[in-house]
């Protein structure tokens, strides 16, 4: 047993004297030096060396005018032209630098230098932790990369990843853009840049803000996330997640999407956007909304897809696929609508339907006029088919006006005046001042003009070629009290702007923005390294059999 417990003691005790000697550090080797000397009045314990100086430890290389080697701390003090370089991975240059051969770490003051492969750092004190193979400095440092020029309080190189790490007031200039961080992670090698917190890249043609993202500062390619914008001289784009390219001014939007025209005061909502800044155009889908300022009140218009093309003043929306629009007293449906900022025209196209106050107005063609001056809607236009219907304002029926064409003017933003030409017909219910019913007047003519007043017909004109009777309610039969073609859509009428989105783009809404929701709820962590900055400089795989990379062959 005794013999057992001393084999045991004595393995730990061979064991801990290897870990000693493994760990022991090397010695600094002095490879050359002109002149050498010993001063222990002035520098006790050091070998003065003068001239020529070079200094060899473990794979790094010193040279210097001259240098005081204290040979028992294994330490070095170096003096003019000072230069410390591993390999071809980093070059400090200095006026003055202290090394430790024991612990392995540089010191270099006095217009102080760092290169690497693909960067150089001015500052005035750079250290050197070899163990690590990290570089920091605490003072203003200028690191020039190419294109690229940042400028720190504050930061750290790491060697390996070739990285550097600005955690003070860093701020990146390009001849395209300014770059300005709290925390910023830039590759040298790939020019990538990872933001985190409040940054911004201000350039002559926009003004970018997120609290999270990436940046490629060599394709100009971008990916915002965290409270993200794109600011336009004329338009604000904003998402839960923004993809930017400089090189096109392409940029979209995913999830929560909000842009903003500052001068045409209007605003475009969905869940995906596509916006082309040089072609002055967007596309907008999953419960588009584009919501415009008329009259000091706001008309919404959904379709599946929303586009959005032209200048300021020659701006179109077009809406595809089951439109709807909703204003406080006029709202619609058709298949698809096309408006036009500068003729003021706005077409309703396909299956039109209009309801202006409590008429329903129906028609092949539907044109809304408006006035570039007053910005109000000054005139309406149906063509082929026109058919309106109201409820009678007291009982069970309904005033109906059939032609051939409509041409209706607006006051105050409600359908006031209308012409309706062509083979008209009429069913109208005569009321005196008391209310009561008078009759049911159904007619024939050429020409009616409806007076609208107070969301009723408050007057009907009849024109050329009258025929018709004035009948007592009891006389006219239930089925002689409709007009041929009559459909009343009352239960389809849009009466919010919550009305225009069907059932299941709700549901895609609710969805995206309790995930939204979710997602900023979490902590604001910086955004994962994608793996084409961490693989940057790795060689692509050879190709097999003789093919070319990214080249598929049959088999």
């Amino acid at each position: 047993m005794k013999k057992l417990l001393f084999f045991i003691s004595f393995c730990l005790l061979l064991g801990s004297i290897e870990s000693l000697f493994a760990q022991a550090p090397k010695k600094i080797v002095v490879e050359n030096s002109d002149f050498s000397d010993v001063n222990e009045v002035e520098i006790p314990g050091a070998l003065l060396l003068t001239g020529n100086v070079k200094i060899n430890h473990d794979g790094v290389v010193l040279t210097c005018n001259k240098a005081y080697f204290f040979q028992k701390e294994n330490y070095i003090k170096a003096f003019g032209n000072v230069q410390l370089v591993q390999g071809d991975t980093l070059f400090l240059n200095s006026k003055y630098a202290e090394y430790s051969g024991n612990v392995k770490k540089a010191f270099a003051t006095g217009n102080a230098v760092m290169t690497s492969p693909d960067a150089t750092l001015q500052t005035d004190t750079i250290n050197f932790d070899r163990n690590v193979q990290e570089v920091f400095y605490n003072t203003k440092g200028t690191i020039v990369n190419k294109d690229n020029t940042l400028v720190s309080k504050s930061g750290r190189y790491y060697v390996a990843q070739k990285k550097f790490q600005f955690l003070t007031e860093v701020t990146l200039t390009n001849p395209k853009y300014v770059m300005k961080s709290n925390h910023l992670d830039y590759y040298s090698n790939s020019g990538h840049s990872y933001l985190f917190g409040p940054s911004t890249i201000t350039s002559k043609t926009n003004y970018i803000y997120t609290e999270n993202g990436f940046y490629d500062t060599k394709k100009n390619l971008a990916h915002f996330l965290r409270k993200s914008y794109i600011k336009y001289d004329d338009r604000r784009i904003e998402g839960d997640s923004l993809f930017y390219n400089r090189n096109t001014e392409f940029a979209s939007a995913t999830r929560n999407v909000k842009i903003t025209d500052s001068i045409n005061k209007g605003i475009v909502k969905g869940h995906y956007a596509e916006l082309y800044k040089l072609k002055d155009s967007m596309y907008v889908t999953k419960r588009a909304v584009a919501i415009n300022l008329v009259e000091k009140d706001s008309v919404y218009i959904h379709g599946k897809k929303l586009m959005v093309t032209g200048k300021e003043g020659e701006r179109i929306i077009r809406a595809f696929k089951n439109v709807r629009f909703y204003k406080i007293d006029m709202s619609g449906k058709c298949d698809s609508l096309h408006s036009n900022s500068k003729t003021a025209l706005t077409k309703l196209i396909g299956n039109p339907i209009l309801w202006s106050e409590e008429n329903q107005i129906t028609g092949d063609i539907m044109h809304l006029i408006g006035n570039n001056t007053t910005r109000k809607i000054d005139s309406l236009k149906v063509l082929n088919n026109t058919f309106i219907i109201s409820k009678d304002t007291l009982g069970t029926g309904y005033n109906q006006v059939k032609g051939l064409n409509l041409f209706g003017k607006f006051k105050d933003g409600k359908l006031h005046y209308v012409d309706v030409i062509k083979n008209t017909e009429a069913i109208y219910y005569a009321r005196n001042d008391a209310n009561e019913l008078v009759g049911i007047n159904k007619n024939v003519s050429s020409k009616i003009n409806l007076i609208i007043e107070n969301n009723a017909i408050e007057n009907i004109t009849f024109f050329n070629n009258v025929n018709g009777n004035l009948y007592p309610e009891a006389e006219l039969p239930e089925n002689d009290r409709k007009l041929r073609g009559f459909v009343w859509r009352g239960d389809e009428r849009i009466k919010s702007k919550d009305d225009i989105f069907p059932p299941e783009e709700n549901e895609l809404n609710d969805k995206l923005i309790k995930e939204g929701k979710a997602e900023e709820a979490k902590p604001n962590i910086p955004m994962k390294v994608r793996k084409e900055t961490l693989n940057y400089d790795k060689k692509k795989p050879a190709a097999k059999n003789g093919t070319m990379p990214g080249v598929k062959t049959k088999k």
